[in-house]
């Protein structure tokens, strides 16, 4: 009996997981086809970005298929073609498939404000944040003073982990160049009233609490107008700085407006019940209009459903429905610190800090078996790299 042909695009959590699902049944025939030869895990972005290395986030799609009957082809998708059932890529590869699963994840967005696409930096991706380190680094040595001002605009997650780390870490390098104490001034640039805005208000109030205690200044309800070489402008008044950091926005991967798929009200892909955008079409992850789209958890969740579906179909067997999941929320603020929601409950402090280790063990087990996924963990709980061969040599 023929295989079903699966076609995966993205490499991203609910791509590879769908694909590494998927793979262990003989009824499909996989090909997975993502723009990066490499599955970021984007949690611990943050962390590479102050010290922690490249390896800490990324593992070689190859590393994680090493042992599956998994077809890998690099390429990014730009076209459709629903009558002949196949999709081709901007080098003009074409991939026909019976079943297409689309993964493909956010792009940046800068809301067209002048200046920031060209001037500030960004952490979604290993090459933003080893270009960020090595500026954070590069700065320091060149003034021998830390930057006036540490600005990072967002007060999402990515920016409140990015905002407590980033003290200690230039605290960190400047004493391994022998560089004097000076105080560091972190700030975080938010549009909305308050940090966290998808969290609880409690969490939020808590978290805020905290990195105003390690000194990070808060700009709530301030809207940011443009950045040149010194200073970004918010609100009407400058901020001197070097360093402007851009965590905020986000937009749908335009491939999907691009090929005529309908899109909801927040920009994203309508999907059924069973996350089907059209028969046979599957939308995954950050793409999906579903309720917890963009947080990681939901993106493997939403990947072992598809994939539980399909396996249930090539049985005789009718597919299930979807029912969201609230995500388990873990915000690190600082080594030792971090906020947990689960439902109504709340944690902080040193039990958080814990409870995110353990997740983040669990997160890599996902992708690798434990054989693997124990010594990825310990990288990143526990390894840091530079390429600055002074601090590497003191940190060895």
């Amino acid at each position: 009996m023929a295989k079903e042909k699966v076609l995966i695009v993205g490499g991203g959590f609910a791509g590879t997981k769908a694909a590494l699902e998927l793979s262990r049944d003989e009824h499909f025939e996989v090909t997975l086809l993502s723009d990066s030869e490499h599955f970021t895990y984007f949690p611990t972005l943050y962390h590479v970005a102050t010290g922690g290395a490249r390896a800490n986030a990324s593992i070689p799609l190859k590393t994680i298929f090493k042992d599956s009957p998994i077809e890998l082809r690099n390429g990014r998708a730009v076209s459709i073609d629903r009558h002949n059932k196949s999709l081709t890529t901007q080098t003009g590869q074409t991939y026909y498939y019976d079943t297409l699963l689309l993964g493909l994840g956010e792009v940046t967005n800068y809301f067209n404000i002048p200046g920031l696409a060209e001037l500030s930096f960004g952490v979604k991706s290993i090459e933003e944040v080893e270009r960020l380190k090595a500026h954070l680094h590069s700065q320091l040595l060149s003034d021998h003073k830390p930057d006036l001002n540490y600005v990072i605009v967002g007060g999402g997650p990515t920016g409140v982990e990015l905002a407590g780390s980033l003290e200690a870490y230039l605290l960190r390098t400047a004493h391994l160049h022998g560089i004097e104490n000076r105080p560091i001034h972190i700030d975080i640039v938010e549009a909305s009233k308050r940090l966290l805005q998808r969290l609880p208000k409690d969490m939020s109030r808590v978290i805020t609490r905290q990195l105003r205690r390690q000194g990070i200044h808060l700009y709530l309800n301030k809207k940011v107008e443009g950045e040149t070489a010194n200073q970004l402008m918010v609100s009407g008044k400058p901020i001197q700085s070097h360093t402007v950091i851009w965590t905020a926005g986000t937009a749908n991967n335009p491939f999907y407006s691009l090929n005529d798929f309908t899109l909801s009200y927040n920009h994203k892909v309508a999907t059924d019940i069973y996350l089907q955008a059209e028969p046979n079409i599957f939308v995954l992850g950050d793409n999906a209009n579903t309720p917890y789209s963009g947080m990681a958890q939901t993106a493997i969740y939403d990947a072992i459903f598809v994939a539980n579906n399909l396996k249930r179909r090539s049985k005789g067997k009718s597919f299930k429905s979807y029912v969201a999941h609230p995500p388990i929320t873990v915000i690190p603020v600082r080594e030792g610190w971090a906020g947990i929601s689960w439902g109504h409950v709340r944690l902080y402090g040193w039990i958080g800090w814990l409870l995110r280790q353990a997740a983040d063990a669990k997160a890599f087990h996902y992708f690798e078996p434990w054989s693997k996924a124990m010594p990825q963990w310990f990288s990143y709980s526990a390894g840091e790299a530079e390429q600055c061969t002074i601090c590497n040599k003191q940190l060895s």
